[in-house]
């Protein structure tokens, strides 16, 4: 087989690509980079304390961060009216935080 089959027979698993960009996607948008950076920095917060510090409605972090669980970057914990949240352990996650870690 040779180079440009092998790198050929590579790009065929369509499925992998499409995840990767759909992933690169999700922190593609400057509110959802800046809540992942402070979940990096930070084990845990409710939406109420990400929305005071990066100064969007409640409402606003409510759906960004719905769409980070929904692609599974993040994940939930309900303390009776508090949700928190915080980052998964990913291999993106994994590499957001090595990058953002250093900024």
């Amino acid at each position: 087989m040779t180079k440009i089959e092998k790198i050929k027979k590579r790009l065929e698993n369509k499925e992998e690509l499409i995840r990767c960009a759909e992933e690169f996607n999700i922190i593609g948008d400057l509110t959802r980079l800046k809540i992942c950076y402070l979940l990096c920095r930070y084990k845990e917060l409710s939406v109420g304390e990400i929305a005071e510090i990066i100064g969007v409605s409640t409402s606003a972090v409510s759906h960004t961060l719905r769409k980070l669980r929904e692609s599974g970057l993040v994940k939930d914990r309900r303390d009776f009216r508090h949700v928190y949240y915080q980052l998964r352990q990913t291999p993106l996650a994994t590499m957001l935080k090595e990058r953002l870690n250093n900024l």
